[in-house]
């Protein structure tokens, strides 16, 4: 039960960025946090999820060491966050390293999603969590000055501050930004999970997370934690053709391993006998939207966290560490108007202030991301299409090697951002005819 003589913070989606933002904010006495979920049960839906070095700090900062050990975060022993090898031959091509010094905790880590969701709920009281709430709309109570959240039930919840953290197609966001829909990349992902013991069998089976780039497509494979394995593979179409294939197809729907292994049949022997060994896949189709003007919604009251923020697309592998530093970062903005020794309620100016540095921290960074993640969706478009002509393995190999540099998306640091945030805050503190603009 919310109480209303408390900063009341409703959270809408029991994912990444909503756990973790109820994580960074629940030992301060005079904050209640509820988290409303559209979903029957506690159950993340995805497949593998990956979590670099900012994912992996912010994790710790938030206290959740649980979600560090080596039983359910799978790290290449190499230490490359990324290992790239020819569809043909097998070979590695390229790999990924580190920019920085970081320590063995806090490599790039491959979850199974369910393992990491579960381990951030520990850190959760139940009771805080609501089920089955699928969010509708905001009105705004004038007499008591809370947001009022009505859900597709019929039941209503209140709250100061809204925080939508309800997935790429998130209600929140369209609710309060109609045009800010999401649209199909063209590109379809064949993900799947299961016991390493069906593949086990296979001769240089890889141990190492690594990705297998062919002229068309890439395969990723990866042991996770608790001796389970993932196959990603991929399927890119035109999203404008009337007749692509997959064009209609929904989120986590079932997939056909035939179809799978037609895709890889020209592929090394290496590769088929893993595509043969997958028991099942099912489809994952790629959606994506343009950055918003503003993260600041609701007049001042409602902000966006993870895909619900930045609809980016999955590319780079990037969501799970985004949707952390999301939270933390919302929590500190939070934290900074009303610290924990705070006397009164935040002001309405002080929550729009804390909003502002919220979006100063992280959205210059996530229009970044968006930006690189859309031109290298057209240049893969354009190379796919009818029109162009077949890559040469010389080109495969250099495009592999000429790929974006991700390092600063996986080590970006939240903290020095959120500093340079307040700072930037501090600056716009100016007099505007005689008043002061907070």
């Amino acid at each position: 039960m919310a109480d209303t003589s408390k900063l009341q913070i409703a959270i809408i989606g029991a994912g990444i960025a909503g756990l973790g933002a109820a994580i960074a904010l629940k030992h301060h006495p005079a904050i209640d946090v509820q988290i409303y979920e559209k979903a029957a049960e506690l159950k993340e839906i995805g497949a593998s999820i990956a979590l670099g070095p900012n994912g992996m700090r912010t994790l710790e900062r938030l206290g959740v060491n649980n979600a560090l050990d080596d039983e359910i975060a799978f790290r290449n022993k190499s230490k490359y966050p990324m290992i790239y090898r020819h569809w043909k031959t097998d070979e590695i091509v390229s790999t990924d390293s580190h920019a920085g010094e970081v320590e063995y905790r806090h490599l790039t880590s491959r979850f199974y999603r369910a393992h990491l969701q579960e381990a951030l709920a520990k850190h959760v009281d139940p009771s805080r969590i609501h089920l089955s709430k699928s969010f509708e709309y905001v009105s705004f109570d004038e007499g008591t000055k809370k947001l009022i959240i009505t859900f597709t039930d019929g039941s209503t919840a209140t709250a100061d501050i809204i925080l939508g953290a309800d997935g790429i197609h998130s209600p929140v966001r369209t609710f309060f930004v109609p045009t800010s829909g999401t649209a199909w990349t063209g590109w379809v992902a064949f993900r799947s999970v299961f016991p390493l013991s069906h593949v086990a069998h296979i001769k240089d089976l890889p141990d190492e997370a690594n990705h297998f780039w062919g002229p068309d497509r890439t395969l990723f494979v990866s042991k996770l934690g608790r001796d389970l394995f993932t196959v990603v593979g991929s399927y890119q179409a035109d999203p404008s053709a009337p007749d692509a294939l997959y064009k209609d197809s929904t989120w986590n729907s079932d997939g056909n391993v035939d179809v799978l292994r037609d895709f890889y049949k020209d592929w090394s022997p290496l590769v088929r006998q893993i595509i043969d060994a997958v028991p099942y896949t099912r489809i994952y189709p790629n959606a994506a939207a343009h950055p918003l003007e503003t993260w600041v919604l609701g007049n001042g009251r409602v902000t966006l966290a993870g895909d619900a923020a930045h609809a980016h697309g999955g590319a780079f592998a990037a969501g799970g560490s985004l949707a952390l530093d999301d939270a933390w970062a919302f929590a500190a903005s939070i934290l900074h108007v009303f610290p924990e020794d705070a006397t009164r309620k935040p002001a309405d100016a002080e929550i729009l202030k804390a909003l502002r540095i919220y979006e100063r921290t992280r959205k210059p960074h996530t229009d970044r991301v968006m930006g690189v993640v859309h031109e290298n969706n057209v240049k893969k478009l354009a190379r796919y299409s009818q029109d162009s002509e077949p890559e040469t393995d010389e080109q495969l190999r250099a495009r592999i090697k000429s790929r974006v540099d991700p390092t600063w998306i996986h080590e970006h640091d939240v903290q020095a951002a959120f500093k340079q945030a307040l700072a930037g805050e501090v600056a716009d503190q100016v007099v505007v005819n005689g008043q002061a603009r907070l």
